[in-house]
């Protein structure tokens, strides 16, 4: 019977940009915790749940009342600090011109003396107070830290808050742009930064894309932001965080995306088409190749993750070996082979009419 017929395709080093897609999940860039920092009753919650608030917006009003008469109350004693200060100091500036007569014992002119520097310190505690009694009035009207949507809020007017507490009033998420954190083995991370540093790939600005759990694509790129310092002892991978804009509000936190990062571009990889590899008993991957002489010769491959409808070869194969793609279950390693001519344009199974032949006749 001859020789089996196969098809080859001669291998040619190409670049081809690697990606590679992870699981991960969506995180707000900013997240804030509102809670009380003085103790009273609320009498009025301010914001409409699940809007959008901005930073120093009024989200609650505790009762103010309490810490109303605090001040008012710091704001006298420090009238009266005042007022003795002007006494002691006279009272110290005429010893002190006394004492020079002997009228007065130096032992009472040291003590007006005293006593006047105690009156500026007693007017230094109490304009503390003051400002302290203004903050915690000022803590009453709750502000929001930051710019975001708020969440559902906890509490309602009536109900007794405390400073410190666990239970937040609400919670604010500022959701434009939004993180997406993704974990990566750490061999394959190693791999990646060996590729870089021998030339087998260069970074491309580590470009994001993201699929919606519906299958969908998201419309907008993010780009990676950080790697994580720490591998997880567990797991064995390593945080990757990127950062997309969410200006719609599509994303929202806690939901499951998968991300196709964007790892760089190998400038020479070796590609293989799928239906070219097989596996052998072991399990490795195996392709046939026509050598020089015309004879099949087997390789046994070691490859990447696929791309599109190819391996990508680390190693077994080279620039400029003929590749079998098809025919090769005909063919046996170390028996010649015949080489099928590429295919014409036409459509397979036809053949081309000869030039200036006439068309059948109609009956």
């Amino acid at each position: 019977m001859g020789p089996p017929t196969v098809s080859v395709v001669t291998v040619e080093p190409r670049a081809v940009t690697l990606e590679t897609e992870l699981a991960g999940r969506t995180t707000g860039f900013e997240t804030s915790d509102v809670r009380p920092q003085v103790n009273g009753i609320i009498r009025a919650r301010l914001f409409t749940e699940g809007s959008i608030v901005h930073a120093g917006q009024v989200l609650y009003q505790i009762d103010p009342a309490p810490y109303r008469a605090q001040l008012d109350q710091a704001q006298g004693q420090l009238a009266n600090a005042l007022a003795t200060v002007t006494s002691t100091r006279l009272k110290s500036e005429r010893y002190a011109d006394l004492v020079k007569i002997t009228a007065v014992s130096r032992q009472d002119a040291d003590d007006a003396k005293a006593a006047f520097a105690q009156a500026l310190a007693n007017v230094q505690q109490q304009k503390a107070a003051v400002e302290t009694a203004r903050i915690n009035l000022g803590y009453t009207r709750v502000t929001a830290p930051i710019s975001g949507r708020i969440g559902v809020s906890s509490f309602t007017p009536g109900a007794l808050v405390a400073n410190g507490q666990a239970n937040a009033l609400t919670t604010i998420q500022r959701l434009d742009p939004i993180y997406v954190d993704i974990n990566q083995s750490a061999a394959d991370l190693l791999k990646l930064k060996a590729d870089v540093a021998g030339g087998a790939a260069n970074p491309t600005g580590a470009r994001v894309r993201l699929k919606l759990d519906n299958g969908a694509d998201y419309p907008l790129d993010g780009r990676l932001q950080l790697t994580d310092v720490t591998v997880d002892q567990n797991t064995g991978a390593v945080k990757l965080r990127a950062v997309f804009p969410n200006p719609r509000g599509d994303l929202l936190p806690g939901m499951y995306v998968r991300a196709v990062v964007n790892e760089g571009v190998d400038n020479h990889a070796i590609m293989a088409p799928q239906q070219a590899v097989t596996r052998n008993e072991k399990g490795e991957p195996t392709a046939l190749v026509v050598d020089a002489s015309g004879k099949a010769e087997a390789r046994v491959l070691q490859v990447a993750a696929p791309i599109g409808s190819e391996w990508r070869v680390i190693s077994g194969l080279a620039a400029g070996d003929r590749l079998i793609v098809e025919g090769g279950q005909n063919a046996k390693p170390g028996s010649p082979v015949k080489i099928a001519p590429p295919r014409s344009p036409t459509q397979p199974g036809s053949t081309p009419a000869p030039s200036g032949a006439a068309a059948p006749a109609r009956k």
